[in-house]
């Protein structure tokens, strides 16, 4: 089990790095790269490329503002890709998730919310859970938890009054 994640920026990194927190907690393998669709485009394509051969079962690009890796990368890759739009300083993160969210037929990109880095790796896990079931067996875990976790809040607020 191998994820990629891509961002176009080291800036990207500290949204990236709750997504490689919530794939580490599956251990799910990581492989994380600054490859840029603009600044290096030939190394970013190329990575793609091989990403399948080299193991790569999910692919998950970050980037912001033209935001144009996640597309740029599904269309030489038949591995899903799931774009992370990184909220940026002129638009709030609104052109981001415009730039990923808006592909043509043929090359979806799976795409979260801005800057919803967890849910990217989450739907990751979720993608290869259909081959790995104790994947799933994971994930009915985590979302059992979250519930646990809801349940005690409401506890308290219910206990105030």
């Amino acid at each position: 089990m191998k994820v990629a994640i891509l961002m176009g920026s080291d800036s990207d990194f500290p949204v990236v790095e709750r997504c490689i927190g919530i794939l580490k907690k599956f251990d799910v393998e990581v492989v994380a790269r600054v490859l840029s669709a603009h600044r290096t485009p030939h190394l970013a394509v190329e990575f793609a490329m091989n990403a399948e051969a080299d193991g790569v079962e999910v692919i998950i690009g970050a980037a912001g503002k033209a935001a144009h890796l996640p597309g740029v990368i599904a269309g030489v890759t038949t591995l899903p890709v799931i774009g992370i739009p990184i909220k940026s300083s002129t638009l709030d993160g609104l052109d981001s998730l415009l730039s990923i969210v808006q592909m043509p037929s043929g090359i979806p990109v799976a795409t979260v919310a801005v800057d919803g880095a967890e849910n990217a790796g989450l739907l990751a896990v979720q993608i290869l859970s259909v081959k790995y079931p104790e994947l799933r067996e994971k994930m009915r875990a985590y979302k059992s938890e979250m519930a646990e976790a809801v349940l005690k809040k409401d506890a308290a607020i219910q206990s105030r009054y």
